[in-house]
C-alpha cells in the first residue's frame, strides 16, 4: 500500500502540470508501473487532446515498454464514454493493464463509477480512494459542477474571492487610489490564481475607477480567462484598457445595452442575466449558473466592497484568498467588503485552510463554512 501511495503521488503532481490548460476537462495524472518500475507517465494537457491514460501508455510505448500485466495509477476514475475521445477504461483493457489504482470516482453523471465497473468487468483488479482527498484538491471546480449535477441541481463553477488588504482591512484609499498595497511576490501569485481560473469576474465600479486589465501575464502563450464585468446599468464604456487585450470579455446585464461596445483585439458579447428581486441589479447566481453551461470550472472574483460584499453575503464564495501587507491604510480607507451587519449573530464564519507569507505579505486562504468544499 506505501508503494501504491508513493506513486499516485505522483500522478498527482503530473496532473497540476495541467492545472492551467484542461478546462473544462479535469485536471488527471496517469503512472504505469511494472515489476516496480515507472514505466510510462501521462497527464491531461487540454480538452480535445489525450487524456491521461491514453498519454501514460503512448509514452511506455515510445519508450519501448509493454504494458500488458502493468499496474496503472490514475489520479481520477477512468472515463467510461465517448466524449471528444475514446473511453479511457477500454484503453487501460486494450492496453493489456491488470491492475489500476484510482484515487476517486469520477463525479460526472455520465461516469460515476461506470469505469471502475467496466474495468472490472473484464477481470482488471481495482484498488481506489487512494489519496482521494489530495487528488480532490486538483478539480475543485469540475467535481462541484458535476456532483450538483448529479444531485439534479442548477450547477456552480467553484468561486474564489481575492482580496489585497492592509493590516486595519482596508483595499483602498477614499479616493479610490489602492496600486499597490502588496508586494510583487504577492502580485505574481494572483497572476497564477487567474491562470488556473476558468474565468474573472469584476465589477463595473472597477473598471471605472482602476482600469484593470484582468488578463494572465506569466507567459505569452497562457491561456487567457473569460473576463466577466457585472454592469447592470452599462457604465463601462469603450475605451476601458481591457477591451484592447486579446481575450473574450462578457458583460453580464439583466437589461440590453443601448449601444454595443466593440474591440479590435478581443471578442466581447453581452450576456442577459436575471436581476436581483426588488432591484435591476444582476442575479449573481444565475450569472454562475450561465458560466457553469459553458464549462467554466473556476471562477476568480477580483473587485471593489460592494460586489465582493454581494458575493459574499448570497453565500456564493467558496475560498477566500486574502494578501494582507504589513500596514495601515487609516479608518478613512475603504474596507474589503461592504457588510453593513450590526449585530454578531450576522457575522459570517470561515475556516482557516492555509496561512503562508508571499514576500514580505501574508497570504490566507480561507474556506466556507456553509458552501461547498471539495471532496472525494
Amino acid at each position: 500500500m506505501s508503494r501504491d501511495i508513493e506513486y499516485m503521488a505522483l500522478a498527482i503532481r503530473l496532473a497540476k502540470q495541467g492545472l492551467f490548460t484542461t478546462s473544462p476537462n479535469p485536471r488527471v495524472g496517469c503512472v504505469l508501473v511494472k515489476h516496480d518500475e515507472i514505466i510510462g507517465q501521462g497527464f491531461h494537457i487540454k480538452a480535445g487532446d489525450g487524456h491521461a491514460e491514453v498519454n501514460a501508455i503512448a509514452d511506455a510505448k515510445q519508450r519501448g515498454h509493454a504494458t500488458v500485466g502493468a499496474t496503472a495509477y490514475v489520479t481520477l476514475e477512468p472515463c467510461s464514454h465517448f466524449g471528444r475521445t475514446p473511453p479511457c477504461s477500454q484503453g487501460l483493457i486494450d492496453a493489456g493493464i491488470s491492475r489500476v489504482v484510482g484515487a476517486m470516482t469520477d463525479p460526472n453523471p455520465a461516469v460515476a463509477g461506470n469505469g471502475f465497473n467496466m474495468l472490472r468487468a473484464a477481470g482488471l483488479e481495482v484498488v481506489d480512494n487512494c489519496l482521494a482527498a489530495e487528488s480532490a484538491k486538483l478539480n475543485p471546480g469540475f467535481i462541484k459542477r458535476m456532483t450538483m449535477a448529479g444531485e439534479h441541481k442548477a450547477p456552480l463553477p467553484y468561486v474564489r474571492l481575492k482580496m489585497a488588504t492592509s493590516l486595519d482591512g482596508r483595499t483602498a484609499m477614499q479616493s479610490g487610489e489602492s496600486q499597490w498595497i502588496t508586494g510583487p511576490e504577492a502580485r505574481a501569485e494572483v497572476q497564477k490564481i487567474r491562470a488556473q481560473s476558468c474565468a474573472i469576474i469584476c465589477g463595473a465600479d472597477s473598471v471605472l475607477i482602476d482600469d484593470p486589465s484582468m488578463n494572465v501575464r506569466i507567459k505569452a502563450d497562457s491561456r487567457q480567462p473569460l473576463r466577466v464585468i457585472v454592469d447592470s446599468q452599462h457604465r463601462v464604456t469603450a475605451n476601458a484598457k481591457l477591451f484592447t487585450l486579446a481575450g473574450k470579455v462578457i458583460i453580464a446585464s439583466p437589461k440590453a445595452p443601448v449601444t454595443n461596445i466593440t474591440g479590435q483585439n478581443c471578442e466581447i458579447a453581452y450576456l442577459k442575466t436575471q436581476a436581483q428581486s426588488n432591484n435591476t441589479q444582476v442575479d449573481l447566481r444565475n450569472l454562475l449558473e450561465q458560466l457553469a453551461t459553458q464549462g467554466i470550472n473556476e471562477v476568480l472574483v477580483e473587485t471593489g466592497a460592494t460586489l465582493a460584499g454581494a458575493f459574499v453575503e448570497q453565500n456564493l464564495v467558496d475560498e477566500l484568498v486574502i494578501f494582507t501587507a504589513p500596514t495601515l491604510l487609516g479608518s478613512d480607507a475603504r474596507p474589503a467588503f461592504n457588510l453593513p451587519f450590526n449585530k454578531m449573530d450576522q457575522q459570517i464564519r470561515w475556516s482557516w485552510d492555509d496561512v503562508r507569507m508571499v514576500g514580505n505579505d501574508l497570504k490566507l486562504v480561507l474556506k466556507s463554512q456553509t458552501g461547498f468544499n471539495e471532496k472525494a
